[in-house]
């Protein structure tokens, strides 16, 4: 029988891959781990025993995006080690600039999230990681994947519409009655988990990214830039790194429902947006708040100094810069006014 996840599937290796984390891959992430940062925390927003249930069978971790390859990388590595949860990474096929390291990720349990190609074969690609996933989560296996397609430059984390009607395609393909939309979800058990670096490795580069951008709305990133990003987030300080897990979001679902149990019947485009509101409003709550002095001024400085362009708007820039740091604080203070 034909698999029809076959492109895109994680390879299977059992226990190599086991020994393979206690061995190489988690020992080397450990010392990147001393090297780069101050101290690398698993932490919780809320009842902790509540999270750790909400886990137990399994659970879909989605996150805000920061850094190409740590952000997967140390969650998976901190549950492990407390939880002997070792999730199911989805990364884009734009970072595989060579077939040698679709491979390698294939190998470490990452499925493919196929991006780029024409309508058509957008579509298609959606449906087969929406079923691909579902599949995972039916067998009970944990899954990590981002809120959105990419980083977010200025760190104004937002849950793309995008991602959940990939996830739910299935059920808006089968035609069922729209009232189960918010069950469908509940069966994936997402749990958003808040990431948090004190200083991101890669902000110079996002700062000249967003300069290229605006000069030329046609830029577009090559290969080599995400490989420069890549080098960079790994080899780079981040200060102090927390990952804060937080309840799944079928109890805020379930919360809302008995408030407004009208909201079943809206368009599922009305649900999604909800829903993506309730996984941001989480994600805001287990943002860090730093503790940044006088001194951050100059860090910032430093970090202008390293961009390269030869048309270099000093003004522009530094404005991005701050914002990659503010945007977090401002979104956290906002959490905490609003009502799910």
């Amino acid at each position: 029988m034909k698999d029809p996840f076959k492109d895109i599937r994680a390879y299977r290796t059992g226990w190599l891959l086991t020994i393979w984390d206690f061995l190489i891959a988690f020992p080397t992430l450990w010392i990147l781990s001393k090297r780069t940062t101050t101290g690398l925390k698993l932490d919780y927003l809320g009842d902790r025993k509540l999270i750790e249930q909400d886990i137990k069978h399994g659970a879909f971790f989605m996150t805000n995006h920061r850094d190409i390859v740590m952000d997967a990388a140390w969650l998976s590595m901190l549950l492990r080690f407390r939880y002997f949860i070792r999730p199911f990474i989805g990364i884009g096929n734009n970072l595989f600039a060579h077939k040698w390291i679709e491979i390698f990720v294939r190998f470490n349990r990452c499925f493919v999230v196929k991006r780029g190609a024409g309508i058509h074969a957008q579509l298609e690609n959606a449906k087969q990681l929406s079923a691909y996933i579902h599949y995972l989560r039916e067998h009970g296996k944990s899954i990590w994947l981002a809120q959105r397609e990419g980083r977010a430059k200025d760190s104004n984390d937002r849950t793309q519409a995008a991602v959940l009607h990939m996830l739910t395609i299935d059920f808006e393909q089968q035609n069922r009655p729209i009232e189960e939309f918010f069950d469908y979800v509940k069966e994936l058990n997402i749990c958003p988990v808040s990431i948090n670096y004190e200083y991101d490795p890669c902000d110079y580069l996002k700062a000249r990214e967003m300069q290229l951008k605006r000069d030329n709305p046609r830029w577009r990133k090559r290969a080599k830039d995400d490989v420069e990003s890549m080098v960079t987030g790994i080899r780079g300080e981040k200060g102090h790194v927390v990952y804060r897990l937080t309840p799944s979001i079928n109890h805020d679902i379930d919360r809302m429902l008995e408030r407004f149990p009208y909201y079943r019947g809206l368009p599922i485009k009305d649900q999604i947006e909800h829903l993506c509101y309730i996984i941001d409003r989480h994600i805001f709550q287990g943002y860090e708040m730093y503790n940044r002095g006088t001194e951050f001024d100059a860090y910032l400085e430093s970090r202008l100094a390293k961009i390269e362009l030869s048309d270099k708007d000093e003004t522009f820039l530094r404005e991005r810069l701050k914002e990659m740091y503010m945007n977090p604080v401002i979104n956290h203070k906002d959490s905490l006014k609003d009502e799910c």
